[in-house]
């Protein structure tokens, strides 16, 4: 397609939101470069159009389905439909000018039209201290409310999703987020519509950035080998593509930042760079040497006391994001400091059923419960967010102070936040328990471990109930519990360097 000629979409603009380059990659990159696309995602893909469909046929009221239609048969159906009235109408196709869109739904209201999406996801983000929109979503949305306003349908600036749990979610597009700077989703949309003009003009140049979303995507090993041939700052942990961007006129490497003076960068409590203080910019010279050093090993840079108990708990559980379902919760128990000792432990879901996650969740806190006192310890805060969530869904198991107590500090150890980020460094590019565990020597038994691996393995389960799928599955949680043992220990024989 010629770059001229070419439309901007909203999955352009939710990859944008994601990551910049990977537009740039999609519209200028050489094909062969690809990886094939990961299973999780076409799990993600498939679930999506499959609750789509559900939720379409589950409706109750009269629906204009344009699902089968494509091309220009579908937009002229569309406005047809527009131009009629519909009340509602699914699976439309909209544009003006180079903005094209494909609106999950377009619903009369009393002054035009507005768009909406149905997402097999959760309809906005957040913990339990407060939710906000998706912008990933939002610049979609906008874009439909954008076209449909230039074609004169538009009713405002205000767009809903279905999300997971059939709930409308409303998405104010001109409502402001944030307190200390605030934003609209609008105006995140006009810079996503902005800077995609520009890529596919190229008048915008993007730059790779190793994050946590690069693993799923189809230009990784792309990225990452050039990334790695330019020694990209993005590869040491926590600094992201702002923090890098923001540097890298200055500092353009890793070594670079390693051989520099930080000092002569710090006035006072800032630095040259926004958006990165004093202690920041001293903490990433610090991986940078870390990582630029023959035969490196991690250290503590802080003094560490952790809570001993005979008896220590290493816990791990598996969710569908997509089901909005915990169906394992697993346990390896050691005594002693024994290795010899350990035992793995799980509770798994027979089916997915409110009933089997009560039970699992149920036989899980039991399990805890009658083997106090111990230390229970687990990688982030999502075992935690995720029972916290469990027992307000089922309060007959536990209650709100029991969970507080059991994540009590003086009980159990967020190996994440309270230790390795507060307290350690390491000679690697990120810290998740894969990287750290492995860099300590553990293999995982299974030849692709992650998260998403599982919950696409669960779905495999679900579908076929074969068993050597569940036992692929437990297997897998067993090393994520292994493995949070063996970086305790390993954190433990650290030295210490102020």
């Amino acid at each position: 397609m010629n770059d001229s000629t070419r439309r901007i979409t909203a999955s352009m603009l939710y990859d944008l939101v994601q990551c910049p380059h990977r537009v740039t990659m999609d519209i200028h990159g050489d094909p062969a470069l690809r990886d094939e696309i990961n299973p999780f995602v076409q799990l993600l893909w498939e679930k999506g159009t499959t609750h789509e469909h559900d939720v379409i046929d589950g409706l109750d009221v009269a629906v204009v389905d344009l699902s089968p239609h494509s091309g220009e048969e579908k937009e002229f159906l569309t406005r047809k439909a527009m131009d009629d009235a519909a009340p509602l109408i699914h699976g439309g196709r909209i544009s003006v000018d180079n903005l094209l869109g494909y609106p999950d739904l377009l619903r009369k209201s009393n002054d035009g039209y507005i768009a909406g999406d149905i997402k097999s996801g959760a309809g906005e983000e957040g913990d339990e201290n407060g939710r906000k929109p998706k912008k990933h979503y939002g610049v979609q949305l906008s874009l439909y409310t954008d076209i449909l306003a230039r074609c004169g349908m538009g009713a405002s600036r205000r767009s809903f999703v279905w999300d997971i749990h059939r709930d409308e979610v409303t998405y104010d597009l001109d409502e402001p987020q944030g307190k200390r700077n605030p934003w609209t989703m609008w105006g995140v949309y006009r810079d996503a519509l902005q800077q995609t003009q520009g890529i596919i003009s190229r008048s915008l140049d993007t730059k790779p950035a190793y994050g946590s979303s690069c693993k799923l995507c189809h230009w990784y090993s792309a990225c990452l080998a050039a990334l790695e041939e330019s020694d990209d700052l993005t590869l040491l942990p926590e600094l992201g593509r702002a923090k890098r961007d923001a540097m890298m006129d200055r500092i353009p490497s890793i070594s670079d930042l390693a051989s520099i003076d930080v000092e002569g960068y710090i006035t006072g409590r800032k630095t040259d760079f926004p958006g990165i203080g004093p202690d920041s910019l001293r903490k990433f010279q610090a991986r940078a040497r870390l990582n630029v050093a023959p035969d490196a090993k991690p250290y503590l840079k802080a003094p560490l006391t952790l809570p001993l108990s005979d008896t220590e708990l290493f816990f791990d559980i598996e969710v569908d994001p997509m089901r909005d379902f915990c169906y394992l919760h697993g346990f390896v128990e050691r005594r002693g400091g024994d290795n010899t000792t350990e035992k793995y432990t799980a509770f798994f879901t027979d089916a997915v059923h409110a009933k089997e996650e009560e039970r699992a969740f149920s036989e899980a806190w039991q399990y805890i419960v009658e083997r106090q006192p111990c230390v229970v310890h687990y990688y982030s805060k999502y075992e935690r967010t995720i029972w916290r969530k469990l027992q307000s869904k089922y309060p007959r198991v536990c209650s709100t102070e029991d969970i507080e107590d059991l994540f009590d500090p003086a009980r159990s150890v967020d190996l994440y936040f309270d230790v390795v980020k507060k307290a350690t460094e390491w000679p690697t590019k990120d810290h998740t328990i894969k990287t750290l565990a492995t860099f300590l020597g553990f293999e995982w038994r299974d030849t692709h471990p992650s998260g998403a691996a599982s919950i696409e393995w669960f779905d495999q389960w679900v579908r076929s109930g074969d068993p050597s799928i569940k036992g692929r599955i437990l297997e897998y949680n067993e090393d994520d519990c292994i493995a949070t043992r063996v970086l305790l220990d390993g954190i433990r024989e650290l030295p210490y360097f102020e």
